[in-house]
């Protein structure tokens, strides 16, 4: 992400494969931002405006209609245009910073290595709807498929990529690894296997290093 002026926003996204404990950890980092003193604005994709949160109905809900993966990918795409445009933006130019449950990494994993997608083509869409904007830093929660699945079904009801199977988040998991691997300065891994105390001590450390709070 390119400083366009010294009061721009940080921009942190949290990401993850399902039941790694995204949202207590967002409340978490939510918690440490604002006990700095800092405006935060808090959201989440797909979704953050009133139009992306119904996109994210869109891709989201169990329906009858199976979604073609290049639709499924240009919606994700179209909530984050208006996402950014709406919220993130405004928010750092202003000097406010983004937390995000999930931005761009998340289709590169879920739609580029989830579906097979091409990720030349989501680097195509990821120019075209953000420019040179990036998360300055990605809490990336990792655990086994097995564990976060489990987690994931004991919350309750499952939405439509959550019933993917076992092999469709493998390839997710993956995806996010590769991730990691290309922009190792960017990301903080966490291993999200161990109790809640020990991740909340790693994420801890992190906001403590990375974001001096």
């Amino acid at each position: 992400m390119s400083v366009e002026n010294a009061k721009r926003g940080r921009f942190i996204t949290i990401e993850g494969t399902e039941g790694v404990g995204k949202s207590t950890n967002v409340a978490y980092v939510k918690a440490r931002i604002e006990a700095a003193g800092i405006e935060l604005v808090l959201t989440r994709e797909p979704g953050g405006t009133a139009l992306a949160e119904q996109i994210r109905s869109m891709i989201l809900e169990p329906r009858e209609e199976a979604i073609a993966v290049d639709t499924e990918l240009l919606l994700v795409f179209a909530a984050r245009a208006q996402h950014i445009k709406q919220v993130i933006k405004p928010a750092l130019e202003r000097g406010a910073w983004v937390l995000s449950d999930r931005f761009t990494d998340a289709t590169y994993a879920y739609q580029g290595f989830g579906r097979g997608i091409d990720t030349a083509r989501i680097e195509q869409l990821e120019s075209f709807v953000q420019g040179d904007l990036r998360p300055d830093l990605t809490l990336l929660l990792d655990a086994p498929v097995d564990i976060g699945l489990a987690r994931a079904s004991a919350r309750g009801a499952l939405d439509r990529i959550e019933q993917e199977k076992h092999c469709f988040f493998e390839k997710v998991r993956e995806g996010y690894h590769h991730q990691l691997a290309k922009e190792p300065q960017r990301f903080a891994l966490i291993n999200a296997e161990k109790s809640l105390q020990a991740v909340e001590q790693q994420v801890s450390d992190v906001v403590q290093s990375r974001l001096g709070i």
